[in-house]
Formats: structure tokens, C-alpha cells, sequence
């Protein structure tokens, strides 16, 4: 070969790489659905039990799943099994439920159950065994017609598992330790001589001997009469979820640590994580010698007892992302289901759940050295790059909180009910909402000595001396909803609902109008990178290199989805969008090698996804006219029942927002309804409580 082909041929594949660069691309995360509680196998099927996503069915090993969640009113499924020709599903807030055709319908099958919170089912020969988290244990002998009440010596402890050897049946307890039977569960008797924890999650036998796995593993060759630990390999990661065996083998799912292998009765374990993308493993299952794990990044698959995972198309990657933060090398990822982090740029994710006990996530900040978290639960920090969180709440009166930001050494939080302060140093928060009390600040930016707050209806408010007093700051600010704030050196921006962009150079005294070229007023985001603007719309993302004064579209590659945060870190600008996770996209290909001409995105009638979903207590529903219009907007259960009215006369064309509050109805699914001229479109809403 010549070296001027040679040359040729190099230069073509520099050239291919670069166009293949030169757009944004999904990175396929963070990922939904990290709470797998179960899997079930019934013939050739397998089903997975997934918090807040329902039951999904696979027919080819894992390869492919689907969603058959007909007549489920709750998604919350926590556990699994299967009797006879019977599949069922314990939820949280729904009880039991029942399905005789492989997940096609379901129906309720609570008779005699008086907890409708079901943590654990186990099929114990003829006998299903049902565990709470209130009212202890129950029995049904007949596949689940009805239930009986066993809680003597059970109750007031959350239920999580139950095993039987021999005539004795032990259950394990969250909190409550260890309990077993022998009267077929009519009176229990604790039973956790030479065990050192309260928390159990799952018991397995074998060969006569019973496994507890929580806080550890433990093992009792004498019924359960004394217990002695079975850790050794298992190093710190002590938090066992779950244990299977296939053969000889014994499985224990561990997080953080992932998948560990007992060849000898539980006298030693080795980790076996080969391929495993996450480690966190909260559900093990089998099908026949086939060993499954539900982890933070969906299923993966081993055919070889744990020498080696692939990744089942388990992947739900369906969630929206509501912040970024970056620190260093590393990419953080706020979610309606909790934190990720990402060491390549966001093609692996990692989940950070550890201490923090709310997962919807609306906020991240960074000083440096601690990230923040606001979430619907209150303010988490942590110390370590978010291996644990701790709580952060003491004096913060309300939740949730919306907004964050750093500002020397101290940490302002943006809420209902105005704005609180933290110092680093202290461990209390203080409020500092002097004329903002009654606001829902849901957007907080600093510059200079000023601060300055976005409110949900009430524009933008700014304060010199740290939060003890605010005043308006919104001559010329016509919309007043604002959703993100953010200031440059001499300029500070805020983005609105549906009016766009505003600019003030005059510290918050006065705002103008900058839309030129910005096809899409619905603003979500905004973030300034190394001096060039950028706006996330429900059109994509926008930028401007002269401080507004005209847009221009950068999204080649970007599906026409709402952008709710933007960040740039390690060369890169990452969108993370609704529904969709996260997207990044070179900023240098950006600024340098774009030419595109901003897309003119005309208005149609269209009806979003409520945001978010599922909710508590409140949800936002967004839709679009092209015209002015009458417009009806309603609410109905599953009965058909209408519940509420949201909308019902005439709106100019654009784009509209409706809260839907539903603090006086119960948990489960609704639809909601749009009429407008021809246009009549329907879809379904979850409200778990």
C-alpha cells in the first residue's frame, strides 16, 4: 500500500470519526428503575418486580422484557411468586395481587389482609406466606382466595422473608431479627443466639442448614437454636439483599459489592462480578441453572454460575435528569430516582444511594469538596463523592427544595416557603426568606455581593446581605414564572415558563427581553460556559455568544425533547432531558465546527407526559395549541369517574402549563384528558403516596 493511500485512508477515518462526534449522542443513563425487588420464574417465563415500574415478563431468557401491569393500581411491586398455575404480586400500598395468565391482567386478592404494604410471598408447599410492614404475617392455604393472621410475636416489624426446614418455618424481620414456628405459624419464638443484627432481608436451607442474610450472613445447622457468622471473603460489604443457591453453590447479592460465591456450605466467599457494569445488587433469581441479578443499571445474565455477566435488555432508561454538577473528572446526575455519578464522561454510571432516603432528586451543588443534594425529602451531603449521604435537615422547616448553590462557605437552599442558609461549618439551618416566606423559590444564583432568587409565579428577588432581607427585582420582567437563573460577570439571565430569556446588566434592577432566534419559550435551564450561554428548551438547546442578543439551535443528533438541566464538564456540554436521561455532545465541535441555523419548531397540538411521574402530591401537565382555542382539560380514575376539571375555556396559542394537586385523592392510576377542536388525547398518571 502506498503511503500516500495510506495517508488518504487515515485522513477518511479521522474524517468519519469526527462527523460521528459531531452531534449529540444518549448515553443510555443514568437508569430508572434501580429498586428491582424480585424475580419469579413460572415455565419458560421470567418476571421481575420493579419499584415504581410494576411487573415485566421475559419469554427468551432475559433477552427482551415487557410491562403486563393490566389491572395492577399500584407499580410499587416489591415482591414475587408463583403457585400452581398462579403468578402473584405483593406491592406497597396495594396488597396482593393475582394473575392467572402469565401477568395479561391481574386482580386483587387481599381478602382477610389488613396490610396493604406486602414486603416479602414465599410458597411454602400448598401454603403461601405473605410478610408486612405493619401487621406482621399471613397465611393463605388456599392459592390466595383468602388470608389468616399469624402475628403472635410478628407484628410491628416489616416481614422480608420466610423459609421452612424440616417442620420449622423461620421469618425473618427488618429490624425485629430472627423468628420461627412450629405449629405452622400459629405462635413464634425469637430465635438469635449468637447473632449480632436485627436486620434480615432473606433466608435460604441447604443441606439442613438455614442462611439469614442481612447485616451479614449467618448460618444455624441446629434448626435455629444458635447461629454463628458466615462472612469470611466477604470483607466490609456486609449488606447482604438477597441469597439463592443453584447446585452447590450459594449466591449472596450484596451492596455495594455485588455478587458473591459459596462453594463450601458458606465457610468462605469470593466475589464474582466479572462484566457486571454495577455492583449494587439488590435481587438475585434462577431459571434452572441460569442465575439473574438486578442491580442500579438493570439485569444482567450468568450461564456460568457467576464466572462471567452479560447485560439483559433490562435497561429502563426512560427517566429525566433535573441536575447536573460536576466535580473534578467526575459527572454528577440528579434523577427522579436518585444519584449517579460517571467516571467516563457518562458512558458507565454508578448509583449513590447510600443514607439517602429520598429519591427524587431536583438539585445538585458542588463547594469543591462536599456535594449537595436537595431532593423532595430535604438537603443530603456528602463528604466522599457520594459513596454515603447523611441528612442535613436540622431547622430546614419544609420541603421540598428545589435549589441549591454554593456561595463561598456557605449553602443557600431555594423552597416553599423562601430561602434557608447553612454554613459549612455549623449544623443548622437558619432562615433567610426576610419578605420571601410565602414564595416557592425554585431558582437561586449569586454575583458579587448580591443574591438573587427565582420564584414559581412571583419573578425574580434580590438580596445584599445574605437573605436577611429581599425586594422585588423584576421591572421589565413580564412573565414571572422563572424556572433558572444563573449570572455572569457583569450580566445575570433568567429563563422563564413561555416568555424565554431575560437579561439584566443593571445587577437585577432592570430586565430586557433576548430571544432572538430562540424558537421555543418554554425555558427550563441555563448555564454559562467559558463565557457562552446556554439554554435547555422543550425545542432542545439553544446558545449565544453575545449575551442573547441572537440563538442559535445546536441540535444535530438531540431528540426534540425538554432539557431540564445543562453543565458542561471535561470538555464536553451534557443536556439532561425528560424521559430521555442524559445526552453530551464536544463543546469544542460546538462553537467550532457547527453551522446550523436555528430550526424554526412550529407549534401543534400536542400533550406532554405529566412531570413528574409518579408524583406525591402534585404534578405538572403541559400542552400545546396552535391556535386560540377552547380548550377542556379533565381528570379521570379507573372507573371512569371524573375526579377534576383542570382546564375547561378558551387559551391563546403556545404553550400552557396546569398543576394538578391531588393532595385529597388516593393512591393509584389516573388519566388525564384534553379536548381541543379535533384534538382528543389521553394518557396516564401514578400518584403514590
Amino acid at each position: 500500500m502506498s503511503v500516500l493511500r495510506s495517508v488518504l485512508l487515515l485522513s477518511s477515518l479521522f474524517l468519519l470519526l469526527e462527523i460521528s462526534n459531531a452531534q449529540w449522542i444518549n448515553l443510555n443513563g443514568p437508569y430508572k428503575g434501580t429498586a428491582i425487588g424480585s424475580f419469579a420464574v413460572k415455565g419458560t417465563n421470567i418476571f421481575a418486580g420493579i419499584e415504581g415500574i410494576g411487573v415485566l415478563i421475559s419469554a427468551d431468557s432475559g433477552g427482551n422484557w415487557t410491562a403486563v401491569n393490566s389491572g395492577l393500581n399500584t407499580l410499587r411491586v416489591s415482591c414475587l411468586a408463583t403457585s400452581g398455575t398462579n403468578l402473584f404480586a405483593g406491592t406497597i400500598g396495594g396488597g396482593i395481587y393475582v394473575s392467572t395468565n402469565d401477568g395479561k391482567t391481574w386482580t386483587s386478592a387481599n381478602k382477610g389482609l389488613a396490610d396493604p404494604a406486602v414486603y416479602s410471598l414465599s410458597v411454602i408447599d400448598t401454603t403461601i406466606w405473605a410478610g408486612t410492614g405493619n401487621a406482621g404475617i399471613f397465611r393463605s392455604p388456599n392459592n390466595g382466595a383468602s388470608w389468616t393472621r399469624l402475628d403472635s410475636g410478628s407484628a410491628n416489624w416489616t416481614v422480608t422473608s420466610f423459609v421452612k426446614n424440616g417442620t420449622t418455618l423461620f421469618a425473618g424481620r427488618n429490624g425485629g431479627g430472627l423468628i420461627r414456628s412450629t405449629d405452622e405459624g400459629a405462635s413464634w419464638t425469637k430465635c438469635d443466639s449468637g447473632i449480632t443484627t436485627a436486620f434480615f432481608s432473606s433466608l435460604i436451607v441447604k443441606g439442613g442448614v438455614v442462611f439469614a442474610g442481612g447485616y451479614g450472613v449467618f448460618r444455624s445447622s441446629n434448626n435455629g437454636v444458635s447461629w454463628v457468622a458466615s462472612d469470611s471473603g466477604l470483607g466490609d460489604i456486609n449488606n447482604v439483599s438477597t441469597l439463592v443457591t443453584i447446585d452447590t453453590c450459594i449466591f449472596a447479592g450484596t451492596y455495594p459489592g455485588g455478587v458473591y460465591l459459596s462453594t463450601n456450605n458458606g465457610a468462605s466467599w469470593a466475589a464474582v462480578n466479572s462484566g457486571m457494569a454495577n455492583a449494587w445488587t439488590y435481587t438475585l433469581g434462577v431459571s434452572g441453572t441460569n442465575l439473574f441479578a438486578g442491580t442500579g443499571s438493570g439485569t444482567f445474565q450468568s450461564r456460568n454460575l457467576g464466572t462471567s455477566w452479560t447485560q439483559s435488555n433490562l435497561r429502563l432508561t426512560n427517566t429525566s435528569v433535573s441536575s447536573i454538577v460536576s466535580k473534578g473528572s467526575v459527572l454528577f446526575a440528579g434523577t427522579e430516582g436518585g444519584i449517579y455519578s460517571t467516571l467516563d464522561n457518562g458512558m458507565s454510571w454508578t448509583p449513590l444511594i447510600n443514607g439517602l432516603t429520598n429519591f427524587n432528586v431536583s438539585s445538585l451543588a458542588s463547594s469543591g469538596i462536599d456535594i449537595f443534594a436537595g431532593t423532595d425529602g430535604g438537603v443530603f451531603l456528602s463528604t466522599n463523592n457520594g459513596l454515603v449521604w447523611k441528612a442535613v435537615d436540622s431547622g430546614l422547616t419544609s420541603r421540598p427544595v428545589k435549589a441549591l448553590l454554593v456561595k463561598g462557605s456557605n449553602l443557600f437552599a431555594g423552597k416553599v416557603g423562601g430561602v434557608y442558609l447553612y454554613t459549612n461549618n455549623g449544623t443548622n439551618w437558619t432562615a433567610a426568606s426576610g419578605g420571601l416566606l410565602s414564595h416557592w423559590i425554585i431558582a437561586l444564583a449569586a454575583s458579587g455581593t448580591n443574591l438573587y432568587a427565582g420564584d414559581r409565579g412571583g419573578g425574580v428577588y434580590r438580596s445584599s446581605d445574605n437573605g436577611t432581607s429581599w425586594a422585588g427585582a423584576d421591572s421589565g420582567l413580564i412573565a414571572t414564572w422563572v424556572t433558572s437563573l444563573v449570572a455572569g460577570d457583569t450580566n445575570i439571565f433568567v429563563g422563564t415558563f413561555l416568555s424565554g430569556v431575560f437579561l439584566s446588566t443593571d445587577s437585577g434592577t432592570t430586565w430586557t427581553a433576548v430571544n432572538k432566534g430562540l424558537t421555543n419559550g418554554a425555558t427550563h435551564s441555563l448555564a454559562i460556559i467559558d463565557h457562552v450561554l446556554y439554554v435547555g428548551t422543550d425545542a432542545g438547546v439553544f446558545l449565544s455568544s453575545n449575551s442573547g442578543a441572537s440563538w442559535k439551535a445546536v441540535n444535530t443528533g438531540l431528540d426534540n425533547t425538554a432539557v431540564y438541566s445543562i453543565a458542561g464538564g471535561n470538555g464536553y456540554l451534557f443536556a439532561g432531558t425528560y424521559g430521555q436521561c442524559l445526552w453530551r455532545r464536544p463543546l469544542s465541535e460546538i462553537l467550532t465546527g457547527m453551522v446550523e441555523p436555528a430550526v424554526q419548531h412550529s407549534v401543534q397540538f400536542s400533550l406532554q407526559q405529566n412531570y413528574p411521574n409518579p408524583f406525591n402530591p402534585s404534578t405538572t401537565i403541559r400542552y400545546a395549541l396552535p391556535t386560540r382555542t377552547h380548550v377542556t382539560l379533565t381528570v379521570y380514575n379507573t372507573l371512569g369517574q371524573q375526579v377534576s376539571t383542570l382546564q375547561n375555556g378558551e387559551q391563546e396559542a403556545g404553550y400552557h402549563e396546569v398543576r394538578f394537586d391531588c393532595s385529597n385523592l388516593a393512591s393509584g392510576v389516573y388519566f388525564y384528558r384534553i379536548s381541543a377542536e379535533k384534538f382528543v388525547q389521553a394518557k396516564k398518571l401514578l400518584l403514590l403516596r
